[in-house]
Protein backbone atom coordinates (compact mmCIF):
# COMPACT_ATOMS: atom_id res chain seq x y z
CA UNK A 1 0.00 0.00 0.00
CA UNK A 2 1.40 3.64 -0.37
CA UNK A 3 1.47 6.55 1.11
CA UNK A 4 -1.75 8.40 1.31
CA UNK A 5 -1.83 11.56 -0.60
CA UNK A 6 -2.22 14.85 1.55
CA UNK A 7 -5.90 16.44 1.60
CA UNK A 8 -5.59 18.70 -1.34
CA UNK A 9 -8.76 20.75 0.12
CA UNK A 10 -6.70 21.08 3.43
CA UNK A 11 -3.57 22.17 2.44
CA UNK A 12 -4.70 24.52 0.16
CA UNK A 13 -6.90 26.15 2.43
CA UNK A 14 -6.12 29.88 3.87
CA UNK A 15 -4.35 29.93 7.16
CA UNK A 16 -6.54 31.36 9.88
CA UNK A 17 -6.12 35.35 10.65
CA UNK A 18 -4.29 35.98 13.78
CA UNK A 19 -6.14 38.63 15.81
CA UNK A 20 -2.70 40.74 16.36
CA UNK A 21 -2.67 40.99 12.48
CA UNK A 22 -5.50 43.06 12.15
CA UNK A 23 -3.99 45.66 14.39
CA UNK A 24 -0.55 45.36 12.25
CA UNK A 25 -2.91 45.47 8.83
CA UNK A 26 -4.71 48.70 10.18
CA UNK A 27 -1.96 50.79 11.57
CA UNK A 28 0.27 50.01 8.02
CA UNK A 29 -3.10 51.27 6.30
CA UNK A 30 -2.88 54.45 8.70
CA UNK A 31 0.72 55.00 7.90
CA UNK A 32 0.25 54.42 4.29
CA UNK A 33 -2.50 56.79 4.38
CA UNK A 34 -0.73 59.58 6.45
CA UNK A 35 -3.48 59.52 9.24
CA UNK A 36 -0.59 58.07 11.67
CA UNK A 37 3.07 59.82 11.44
CA UNK A 38 6.50 59.18 12.58
CA UNK A 39 6.05 60.65 16.42
CA UNK A 40 2.39 60.43 17.00
CA UNK A 41 1.09 58.14 19.33
CA UNK A 42 -1.02 54.91 19.26
CA UNK A 43 -4.05 54.80 20.64
CA UNK A 44 -4.06 52.57 23.91
CA UNK A 45 -4.28 49.07 24.13
CA UNK A 46 -8.50 48.99 25.50
CA UNK A 47 -9.25 51.45 22.09
CA UNK A 48 -7.26 49.34 19.91
CA UNK A 49 -8.88 46.64 21.04
CA UNK A 50 -12.47 47.60 21.04
CA UNK A 51 -12.05 48.93 17.48
CA UNK A 52 -10.84 45.51 16.19
CA UNK A 53 -12.91 43.51 18.12
CA UNK A 54 -10.00 41.31 19.60
CA UNK A 55 -8.53 40.78 23.50
CA UNK A 56 -6.26 43.36 24.92
CA UNK A 57 -3.76 40.18 25.05
CA UNK A 58 -3.96 40.74 21.51
CA UNK A 59 -3.18 44.33 20.96
CA UNK A 60 -0.16 43.52 23.05
CA UNK A 61 0.93 40.89 21.25
CA UNK A 62 0.65 43.39 18.30
CA UNK A 63 2.55 46.22 19.89
CA UNK A 64 5.31 43.46 20.83
CA UNK A 65 5.68 42.97 17.20
CA UNK A 66 5.79 46.59 16.35
CA UNK A 67 8.45 47.35 18.81
CA UNK A 68 10.51 44.13 18.11
CA UNK A 69 10.52 45.72 14.11
CA UNK A 70 11.58 49.30 14.95
CA UNK A 71 8.52 51.04 14.23
CA UNK A 72 7.29 51.78 17.97
CA UNK A 73 8.90 53.11 21.09
CA UNK A 74 7.07 51.35 24.05
CA UNK A 75 7.04 53.22 27.78
CA UNK A 76 4.82 53.51 30.95
CA UNK A 77 3.35 56.67 32.35
CA UNK A 78 1.28 59.21 31.15
CA UNK A 79 2.39 62.18 28.74
CA UNK A 80 2.79 62.20 25.24
CA UNK A 81 5.97 60.01 24.75
CA UNK A 82 3.98 57.50 27.14
CA UNK A 83 2.45 54.42 25.63
CA UNK A 84 3.25 53.22 21.94
CA UNK A 85 4.42 56.16 20.01
CA UNK A 86 5.40 55.73 16.12
CA UNK A 87 9.24 55.83 15.01
CA UNK A 88 11.19 54.16 12.07
CA UNK A 89 14.53 52.15 12.48
CA UNK A 90 14.13 49.63 9.95
CA UNK A 91 17.80 48.12 10.54
CA UNK A 92 16.19 47.54 14.47
CA UNK A 93 13.91 45.10 12.49
CA UNK A 94 15.99 43.77 9.89
CA UNK A 95 19.00 42.83 12.33
CA UNK A 96 16.89 41.11 14.53
CA UNK A 97 15.88 38.57 11.71
CA UNK A 98 19.26 37.86 10.07
CA UNK A 99 20.70 37.08 13.59
CA UNK A 100 18.21 34.79 14.43
CA UNK A 101 18.88 32.95 10.64
CA UNK A 102 23.05 33.28 11.47
CA UNK A 103 22.56 31.59 15.04
CA UNK A 104 20.04 28.88 13.33
CA UNK A 105 22.79 28.10 10.71
CA UNK A 106 20.71 28.75 7.23
CA UNK A 107 22.46 32.12 6.55
CA UNK A 108 26.20 31.76 7.13
CA UNK A 109 28.72 34.74 7.92
CA UNK A 110 30.19 34.45 5.08
CA UNK A 111 27.16 35.25 3.15
CA UNK A 112 26.80 37.93 5.17
CA UNK A 113 30.34 39.57 4.94
CA UNK A 114 29.73 39.41 0.90
CA UNK A 115 26.75 40.76 1.38
CA UNK A 116 28.33 43.82 3.16
CA UNK A 117 31.14 43.90 0.56
CA UNK A 118 28.29 44.18 -2.12
CA UNK A 119 26.23 46.82 -0.48
CA UNK A 120 29.64 48.98 0.59
CA UNK A 121 31.38 48.80 -2.42
CA UNK A 122 28.30 49.83 -4.51
CA UNK A 123 27.80 52.57 -2.06
CA UNK A 124 31.12 53.84 -2.65
CA UNK A 125 30.84 54.03 -6.47
CA UNK A 126 27.69 55.37 -6.30
CA UNK A 127 28.97 58.44 -3.85
CA UNK A 128 28.37 61.78 -5.15
CA UNK A 129 29.49 64.50 -2.97
CA UNK A 130 28.45 67.35 -5.22
CA UNK A 131 25.13 66.15 -5.43
CA UNK A 132 24.47 67.71 -2.00
CA UNK A 133 27.53 69.62 -0.71
CA UNK A 134 27.14 70.88 2.37
CA UNK A 135 26.01 67.58 3.34
CA UNK A 136 28.80 65.09 2.21
CA UNK A 137 31.00 68.10 3.53
CA UNK A 138 29.29 67.05 7.02
CA UNK A 139 29.62 63.22 6.81
CA UNK A 140 33.57 63.66 6.02
CA UNK A 141 33.75 65.80 8.95
CA UNK A 142 31.48 63.34 11.36
CA UNK A 143 33.73 60.07 9.62
CA UNK A 144 37.62 62.09 9.96
CA UNK A 145 36.49 62.78 13.54
CA UNK A 146 35.59 58.94 14.32
CA UNK A 147 39.00 57.96 12.65
CA UNK A 148 40.47 60.40 15.33
CA UNK A 149 38.42 58.46 18.14
CA UNK A 150 39.78 55.35 16.44
CA UNK A 151 43.36 56.10 16.93
CA UNK A 152 43.14 56.17 20.46
CA UNK A 153 45.17 53.27 21.42
CA UNK A 154 43.62 53.37 25.04
CA UNK A 155 40.02 52.83 23.29
CA UNK A 156 38.78 49.18 24.05
CA UNK A 157 37.61 46.92 21.65
CA UNK A 158 33.51 47.71 22.18
CA UNK A 159 33.83 50.92 21.69
CA UNK A 160 36.54 50.67 18.60
CA UNK A 161 33.41 48.54 17.07
CA UNK A 162 30.63 50.79 17.98
CA UNK A 163 32.82 53.89 16.00
CA UNK A 164 33.93 51.31 13.33
CA UNK A 165 30.46 50.60 12.73
CA UNK A 166 29.43 54.22 12.59
CA UNK A 167 32.53 55.21 10.22
CA UNK A 168 30.87 52.43 7.32
CA UNK A 169 27.38 53.41 7.71
CA UNK A 170 28.29 57.01 7.29
CA UNK A 171 30.33 56.47 4.40
CA UNK A 172 26.90 54.20 2.75
CA UNK A 173 25.11 56.92 3.56
CA UNK A 174 27.23 59.17 0.73
CA UNK A 175 25.08 57.19 -1.99
CA UNK A 176 21.98 58.45 -0.86
CA UNK A 177 20.10 55.60 -0.91
CA UNK A 178 18.41 54.83 2.44
CA UNK A 179 17.33 51.25 2.11
CA UNK A 180 21.38 50.65 1.50
CA UNK A 181 22.01 52.58 4.64
CA UNK A 182 19.36 50.38 6.58
CA UNK A 183 20.72 47.43 5.26
CA UNK A 184 24.15 48.13 5.80
CA UNK A 185 23.15 48.62 9.40
CA UNK A 186 21.21 45.71 9.67
CA UNK A 187 24.25 43.48 8.36
CA UNK A 188 26.51 44.86 10.58
CA UNK A 189 24.23 44.31 14.21
CA UNK A 190 23.21 40.75 12.47
CA UNK A 191 26.96 39.43 13.19
CA UNK A 192 27.62 41.87 15.75
CA UNK A 193 28.79 38.97 18.54
CA UNK A 194 30.64 36.89 15.80
CA UNK A 195 32.67 40.31 15.47
CA UNK A 196 32.72 40.60 19.55
CA UNK A 197 33.69 36.98 19.84
CA UNK A 198 36.16 36.33 16.94
CA UNK A 199 39.53 37.76 18.62
CA UNK A 200 40.06 36.32 22.54
CA UNK A 201 43.09 37.88 23.22
CA UNK A 202 44.07 41.60 23.59
CA UNK A 203 47.41 41.20 22.30
CA UNK A 204 45.79 40.06 18.97
CA UNK A 205 43.03 42.42 19.21
CA UNK A 206 45.67 45.62 19.31
CA UNK A 207 47.75 44.29 16.26
CA UNK A 208 44.35 43.94 14.19
CA UNK A 209 43.36 47.36 15.16
CA UNK A 210 46.47 48.76 14.35
CA UNK A 211 45.83 47.13 10.35
CA UNK A 212 41.74 48.17 10.63
CA UNK A 213 42.83 52.28 11.70
CA UNK A 214 45.45 52.29 8.25
CA UNK A 215 42.84 50.32 6.18
CA UNK A 216 40.30 53.07 7.75
CA UNK A 217 42.29 56.01 6.80
CA UNK A 218 42.54 54.85 3.16
CA UNK A 219 39.07 54.33 2.80
CA UNK A 220 38.51 57.96 3.90
CA UNK A 221 41.30 59.33 1.26
CA UNK A 222 39.83 57.84 -1.13
CA UNK A 223 36.06 59.14 -0.46
CA UNK A 224 36.95 62.45 0.43
CA UNK A 225 39.21 62.54 -2.64
CA UNK A 226 36.03 61.21 -5.00
CA UNK A 227 37.38 58.62 -6.20
CA UNK A 228 34.95 55.97 -5.96
CA UNK A 229 36.67 52.96 -8.03
CA UNK A 230 40.05 53.16 -5.33
CA UNK A 231 37.62 53.34 -2.14
CA UNK A 232 35.77 50.26 -3.14
CA UNK A 233 38.90 48.55 -4.13
CA UNK A 234 40.14 48.86 -0.43
CA UNK A 235 36.77 48.37 1.34
CA UNK A 236 36.75 45.11 -0.19
CA UNK A 237 39.76 44.39 1.18
CA UNK A 238 39.49 46.10 4.43
CA UNK A 239 36.29 43.31 4.47
CA UNK A 240 37.94 40.59 3.34
CA UNK A 241 41.06 40.98 5.57
CA UNK A 242 39.34 41.06 8.25
CA UNK A 243 37.03 38.58 7.89
CA UNK A 244 39.70 36.17 6.58
CA UNK A 245 41.87 37.04 9.92
CA UNK A 246 39.14 36.68 12.52
CA UNK A 247 37.96 33.49 10.85
CA UNK A 248 41.19 32.23 11.14
CA UNK A 249 41.88 33.11 15.36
Amino acid sequence: MGNKPLNSKAQNSPQPVRAYETVLKSIEADLRSGKIKIGDQLPGERALAETHGISRASVRDAIRILDAMGMVRTSTGSGPNSGAVVISEPAIGLSATLRLHVASRQLSVADIVESRILLETWAARSADLSSDPERSAAVLRRTADLLTAMDDPGLNREEFHDLDSQFHVLLSSLAGNAVIEAMMESLRLSISEYVSESVSGDDAWQQIAEVLRAQHHGIHRAVAAGDGTVAATLLREHIDWFYTETRQL
